[in-house]
């Protein structure tokens, strides 16, 4: 990517968007390592976060992209006790994947930072020009 950040591609689960939201190596890595299913011999900081969250007691039902400010994302972890917290949103995607829990966006984000892809599977040509779109775009195009 020109950012030489990563992406993580959320998909509209009844539709045909994408939400690209940028995000950290780091993140990046704690997404992709919960997506895989690796188990590190240590708890890494979203697996940490996700013990302490049960351990309390407490039980995360969703994730949600709340927000986009200035081509900011921002998100909140829902908890069944009602209680909403902060998160940026890739700590949040990783907790999420961990948690098995839906990540959701407000219609408002979608509708701003959204990519329409057609639903079913997508041509060669289709991916090739979605990649040209991910090269030449950046964080600074969503304000």
């Amino acid at each position: 990517m020109p950012s030489n950040s990563p992406i993580v591609l959320l998909r509209e689960s009844d539709g045909t968007r994408y939400l690209p939201i940028w995000v950290g190596a780091v993140e990046a890595t704690a997404i992709a390592y919960a997506q895989q299913g690796v188990v590190p011999p240590r708890p890494l900081t979203h697996d940490l976060m996700l013990d302490v969250i049960t351990s309390l007691g407490a039980t995360l039902t969703e994730v949600t992209i709340t927000a986009l400010t200035d081509g900011v994302f921002y998100a909140e972890l829902a908890f069944a006790s009602g209680s909403r917290v902060s998160a940026r949103p890739s700590d949040a995607i990783a907790l999420a994947v961990r948690a098995g829990v839906p990540i959701v966006s407000a219609d408002d984000v979608l509708d701003a930072a959204g990519i329409e892809l057609p639903d079913d599977e997508p041509s060669e040509d289709e991916v090739e020009r979605f990649r040209e779109f991910l090269d030449q775009v950046s964080p600074e195009d969503f304000q």
